[in-house]
C-alpha cells in the first residue's frame, strides 16, 4: 500500500516538516510518482518507526544518517550496522544507570522529606 505525505504523516505521527527535514537529511527517501508527489510505502513506516525508537534512546541524527546511510547499501552493511546499534546500545546502558542513580538519590531525599513531614505532624497532635 501506498500513501501520500499527509496520509505518512498521519500514520507516523510526523508533521510534514519534520519528514521534509528527515528527506533533507537523506533518513527517508520516498518515491515519486510521475507527477513528482512523495509516495510512502509500508517499508517506510517501519523505518520511521526505528528512526523514532533511535530517536528516544538519544541518538544523534548524525549518527542516524550514518545508519541509513548504510542501510539503502543493503545486506553488505549489516555487520556495520550492527556494531553502531552494539555501541549506542553500551551508551543507552550507561544513559540509564545514570538515571537509576539518579532515581534513587530522589527517593532518598523523598523519604527524608516526607519522615520530616511526618514527625512535624505528630509533634503537633
Amino acid at each position: 500500500m501506498n500513501f501520500s505525505m499527509g496520509e505518512f504523516s498521519t500514520i507516523t505521527g510526523l508533521g510534514i516538516h519534520t519528514l521534509r527535514y528527515y528527506e533533507k537529511e537523506k533518513l527517508i527517501i520516498p518515491a515519486r510518482k510521475d507527477n513528482g508527489r512523495r509516495c510512502y510505502s509500508e517499508n517506510d513506516v517501519s523505518w520511521i518507526q526505528f528512526i523514532k525508537r533511535l530517536k528516544d534512546t538519544n541518538m544523534s541524527i548524525k549518527e542516524i544518517r550514518k545508519y541509513a546511510e548504510l542501510r539503502v547499501k543493503g545486506n553488505s552493511t549489516l555487520i556495520e550496522r550492527m556494531e553502531m546499534l552494539k555501541e549506542h546500545r553500551i551508551v543507552l546502558k550507561e544513559q540509564i544507570a545514570k538515571s537509576q542513580e539518579s532515581l534513587g538519590h530522589l527517593d532518598d531525599k523523598i523519604e527524608y522529606y516526607q519522615t520530616e513531614i511526618d514527625k512535624q505532624h505528630e509533634s503537633a497532635e
